[in-house]
């Protein structure tokens, strides 16, 4: 099963210290090397970002910073695990790095498993139509 893992936190990102860099850098090319860890990264700021959001019928476009952001999305991996049994166990040693080496950081990995098509309940693909419905 692909998972993706989602890494935010409440405050706004610094980066990584020196040590949980190095501590991912490791853990990260041992994953890359046994062939689960797909792709992985951090990400900019979000003064670097925008947001295109559909309302009323109409496009727009939001440039970052943005003030309402309760939360952080610093990174990003996908991985392909065996099952959600897996997904945790690699999840918890992943922040348990930072709880050694970022005393005081807060945050959260959510971790999501991808929708197969014809597969999982959740993302079934009408062919006929050519379009997604989503649970």
């Amino acid at each position: 099963m692909r998972f993706m893992y989602i890494v935010t936190s409440p405050k706004p990102l610094a980066g990584p210290s020196p040590a949980l860099a190095e501590a991912m850098q490791r853990i990260s090319e041992r994953e890359i090397k046994a062939g689960r860890m797909l792709d992985n990264g951090g990400l900019m700021p979000l003064a670097t970002g925008a947001r295109v959001y559909v309302a009323d019928g109409e496009l727009s476009v939001i440039d970052g910073p943005f003030v309402e952001a309760k939360e952080v999305i610093g990174g990003y991996a996908i991985f392909e695990l065996r099952d959600k049994d897996e997904a945790l166990a690699m999840a918890k040693e992943f922040m348990q790095l930072h709880l050694d080496h970022m005393p005081g950081w807060e945050g959260t990995c959510e971790l999501r498993a991808f929708a197969t098509p014809g597969v999982d309940v959740a993302c079934e693909v009408n062919a006929r139509a050519g379009v997604a419905a989503h649970a």
